[in-house]
């Protein structure tokens, strides 16, 4: 009877020292990075970091804006892609799927990322420095066709979506610029400030106030139609027929991320967007509101990726800056 007793007691307290390192703790338990694959400064980090301080809130721990800049945003992708997916390392992006289409990337930006919800859709704002000679987008292709290679661009890097976008106008409209990479939308704005180069395909929330500020020109959107928040500056198309260059603002996870922070980062942001503050916000920064289920981002990516690819493919761009 005792032996038998004690092989009872020695199993269950096997069964319940396995059961204890198996079960997860309660998601969250620590800190979450949020992780930004861009400078300070720029429409990724201003949205996220407008992310960061709501999740702080709602999960009762702090999430910390983690900026990882390079490579038009691939080194902080790649990063993100490798994390461990345990629901401590989420990232932000904007424009995700433009660096496939010119890198050989050591990630696949699909099937190596779990995508948690996409934000919000934006365009950009063809912004000039005051000092260039031109007043509407009409006069900036004309001034650029007349000056081949004279107008200097700056970008969030070679890869970023603001590059490809810049190219794709240069492409359809005929014209050449020389671009200027920086590690991101802030250090690229601060370039455009300064008059160390002529203008930029810059993020709404970072760009508008310094337009609003009169410290730079806004002459156009990069979106199919003119925006509510902004109807007095056209789209591109007006001056280059067909254009349209879309930004969406989204959090991804690695592939594998756990359910559970999956699910709670999701529905979280989906009442965060849904609510009166957030929706404003939005607006203010020219951004639509998109949230939904992770597979509506899944699916933007995929199309993005696709449609970057084709459209290098197909306008023979090629990058060497």
């Amino acid at each position: 009877m005792i032996k038998r007793a004690l092989q009872l007691f020695i199993t269950a307290l096997l069964c319940a020292m396995s059961t204890g390192a198996l079960a997860q703790p309660a998601y969250p338990d620590r800190p979450v990075r949020l992780l930004v694959p861009f400078a300070p400064g720029g429409g990724t980090d201003i949205v996220g970091r407008v992310v960061a301080q709501h999740m702080s809130g709602v999960l009762g721990q702090s999430v910390v804006v983690d900026n990882r800049p390079g490579a038009g945003g691939s080194l902080g992708e790649e990063m993100m892609a490798r994390a461990t997916p345990d629901g401590y390392t989420i990232g932000m992006v904007s424009g995700y799927g433009t660096n496939a289409a010119i890198y050989k990337l050591s990630y696949d930006q699909v099937n190596d990322i779990q995508a948690v919800i996409a934000i919000g859709d934006s365009g950009m704002i063809v912004a000039l420095h005051p000092g260039v000679p031109v007043k509407s987008v009409q006069d900036f292709i004309a001034y650029a066709k007349a000056n081949p290679g004279k107008l200097n661009y700056s970008s969030s890097g070679t890869g970023a979506i603001t590059h490809l976008a810049t190219e794709l106008m240069n492409v359809m409209a005929g014209v050449r610029t020389t671009h200027i990479p920086f590690k991101g939308t802030g250090p690229a704005l601060t370039a455009l400030l300064s008059r160390e180069v002529d203008f930029l395909f810059g993020s709404m929330p970072a760009t508008l106030p310094h337009i609003n500020g009169n410290r730079l020109r806004g002459l156009a959107v990069t979106t199919k139609n003119r925006l509510a928040s902004l109807p007095n500056m056209p789209p591109l198309s007006e001056a280059v027929s067909g254009y349209q260059a879309v930004i969406t603002y989204g959090l991804i996870g690695p592939k594998g991320l756990r359910a559970d922070a999956l699910r709670r980062w999701n529905t979280e942001l989906n009442k965060f967007i849904e609510s009166r503050d957030m929706k404003e916000r939005l607006a203010k920064d020219g951004i639509e509101p998109v949230g939904g289920a992770p597979s509506v981002f899944q699916e933007v990516i995929r199309r993005d990726v696709e449609q970057w690819k084709r459209v290098v493919k197909e306008a023979r761009l090629s990058f060497t800056s």
